[in-house]
């Protein structure tokens, strides 16, 4: 889902008790897990109205059950339920169906059951069920994330079950077509009018299932998968809309074609992917075909990456919403890098961690789930959560990162299913071989970003000092674990070192062999965060005051003093710049001695540093 203007807002008053529904439909449907439904819907376009039938096939999950629920808005009036050509006994009330059986089942047996009902839909939070126009012509249409598949069909809206498939039937007045999700299989006339059979067969939730009915232009565009293979690309669009939408949705080509090289196969391919347009302010989803209010180039990448993140993986429970939208976004900035939007990539960075910055807390993972703006916060889950996907790659590299992401697509218990945090750190961690706690403690619980101040220097024979020091925007990190990359330019040169920062005010020494006269934070965009303090400073010259010996150094290596002196400390850094080792605070004298006798061979920086001296120092192990 994406919101991209203002032409539809939610209306206060429908703004639910979010997380006291999402309690109660997780509670709901223990007993029964979901394999088939059979939608039979009937509406006019011209009419706010809908009359329904829907078959549900179901596998009970423990002994004795004779009784199941179901989320329906209670507007609606349930006409009758029918178990093995019977009807049977029901109550309606509070949003819930609750459906007696006739006789008790055992665990493990498939059975089915079907609901009529009728009414007219509320259209709840986003607009689960809308009667609009477009140019004069009515259309109706659906949209029910995150809870609004209750407000016109009976069905299970919680984020753990998917039915394994779905028919769906839409029978709507001659003159208009109906798109919705999977193989369009018929469009027949029976009694005057139109029924049109849509077949999914794959796995899917509640809020994913959708129809549009209106008087659309049909054509198609096709991916090319192989050699003699390809994916259907069917579009649904506004007659006046027909010339422009040809020009655009074609850029559903090499989109695809970059997903499909960057994660796995479209998941559909047997079926189609496909769009619908509809007067929504923006794009949403819908498995197998996206309803989408225009053609941008930025709308049609983000609802199809949903087809990865968010349809074949669903996010397990509305906290976790950014599986489904920061992966989103994070595509349509794939989009940019690899050159086939036309859109400069380190702009649309920058635009994205400018919003991100705009306040100074929040938490990608989402606490709240008392409305929809909490879960859909286009700043957190969105943007942060896009943005916080290309640091974690910053830091584990590319390889680490696409292989991740590729096994989390493949993984048996998520594929077709549902998935945490949890579970995405989990391949990360198992592809990039690091614990990552302190990356998505800091990043998707925690709040806010780090701010940066650089404090550089370097001497005549090049040596440099480098100090790093980070406040948080937010107290809920107290510090942000990062590779931070400084670029260094001088004299016609460049180079970009990354600095491993652990904690606040390291300090890392280096060598170029070029004077440097300035350097950039973050020259790539890696890092969430303000503009940083970047400042020179001027070392002492401790040239005359320190003296070293011998370099190179075999074992012992003699520090000689003009004066007694205390040294803080004294460490020793690789050239990438890793602390090797610290030999701690010194007494107070002008001669110091220092075994390097298990120290391997090779060339490393030494740092003297007390109050008054930070003496940096290339020497040499034999």
């Amino acid at each position: 889902m994406k919101l991209i203007s203002a032409l539809l807002l939610v209306p206060f008053f429908l703004i639910t008790k979010i997380e006291a529904q999402e309690s109660q439909t997780k509670s709901m449907g223990f007993n029964y897990d979901l394999k088939y439904h059979s939608l039979m819907i009937e509406v006019d376009p011209a009419k706010n109205y809908i009359k329904g039938a829907v078959t549900t096939y179901f596998k009970t999950l423990e002994d004795n059950t004779n009784q199941l629920s179901f989320d329906l808005s209670s507007v609606l009036t349930i006409d009758s339920v029918w178990y093995h050509s019977q009807k049977i006994t029901y109550s309606h009330a509070n949003n819930i169906l609750n459906i007696s059986l006739a006789n008790s089942l055992n665990n493990q047996v498939i059975d089915s059951l079907t609901i009529y009902y009728q009414g007219v839909p509320q259209g709840g939070g986003f607009g689960a069920f809308v009667k609009s126009e477009h140019q004069g012509t009515p259309i109706i249409w659906t949209l029910s994330e995150p809870f609004g598949a209750k407000d016109w069909w009976p069905c299970k809206q919680s984020l753990n079950d998917k039915a394994d498939s779905v028919d769906i039937y839409i029978v709507h007045p001659q003159q208009y077509k109906a798109a919705s999700n999977g193989l369009l299989l018929s469009e027949t006339i029976e009694n005057d009018k139109m029924v049109t059979h849509w077949k999914h067969r794959h796995p899917i939730t509640a809020y994913l299932i959708a129809f549009a009915v209106t008087d659309y232009a049909v054509y198609s565009d096709y991916v090319p998968i192989g050699e003699n293979d390809s994916i259907e690309v069917l579009n649904y669009v506004y007659p006046e809309n027909l010339t422009t939408a040809k020009t655009q949705t074609s850029a559903t080509i090499p989109i695809m074609e970059l997903y499909n090289k960057l994660f796995i196969t479209y998941p559909y391919k047997n079926e189609k992917y496909g769009h619908a347009q509809f007067g929504w302010g923006g794009g949403m989803e819908h498995q197998t075909m996206s309803f989408m209010v225009n053609f941008g180039f930025d709308l049609i990448a983000h609802e199809l990456a949903h087809q990865w993140f968010g349809n074949y993986i669903t996010c397990a429970g509305w906290k976790h919403i950014w599986i489904n939208e920061g992966f989103a976004t994070y595509c349509e900035s794939l989009t940019h890098e690899s050159g086939i939007s036309g859109t400069n990539w380190a702009n649309w960075k920058r635009n994205e961690i400018s919003f991100i910055t705009s306040k100074t807390g929040g938490a990608v993972y989402v606490s709240d789930t008392t409305n929809e703006y909490n879960i859909f916060d286009g700043r957190l889950s969105y943007a942060k959560g896009g943005m916080v996907l290309h640091t974690l790659r910053s830091e584990i590299g590319d390889s680490a990162f696409f292989r991740g992401i590729r096994n989390y697509l493949t993984d048996d218990k998520l594929a077709n299913a549902f998935a945490s945090t949890e579970n995405f750190q989990a391949h990360m961690e198992t592809e990039s071989g690091k614990n990552l706690d302190y990356f998505f403690q800091d990043w998707i619980y925690g709040q806010g970003y780090p701010m940066y101040s650089i404090f550089w220097s370097q001497d005549d024979d090049n040596v440099g000092y480098l100090r790093i020091k980070q406040e948080q925007s937010h107290p809920s990190v107290d510090f942000f674990e990062l590779k931070v990359p400084i670029r260094f330019a001088g004299e016609g040169k460049d180079t970009i070192i990354v600095f491993e920062n652990t904690y606040n005010n390291q300090e890392f020494p280096w060598q170029l062999d070029f004077k440097v006269s300035s350097i950039t934070f973050d020259p790539e965009i890696n890092i969430i965060t303000r503009a940083p303090v970047i400042q020179t400073i001027k070392l002492p010259d401790n040239k005359n005051t320190i003296i070293l010996s011998p370099n190179p150094v075999r074992n012992e290596l003699f520090v000689n003093t003009n004066q007694n002196t205390r040294f803080d400390s004294v460490l020793i850094f690789s050239l990438s710049g890793i602390k090797i080792l610290d030999f701690g605070v010194t007494e107070y004298k002008r001669n110091f001695s220092f075994d390097l006798s298990n120290l391997k061979s090779g060339m490393y920086f030494i740092i003297l540093q007390n109050d008054g001296i930070r003496y940096v120092k290339k020497i040499i192990k034999n």
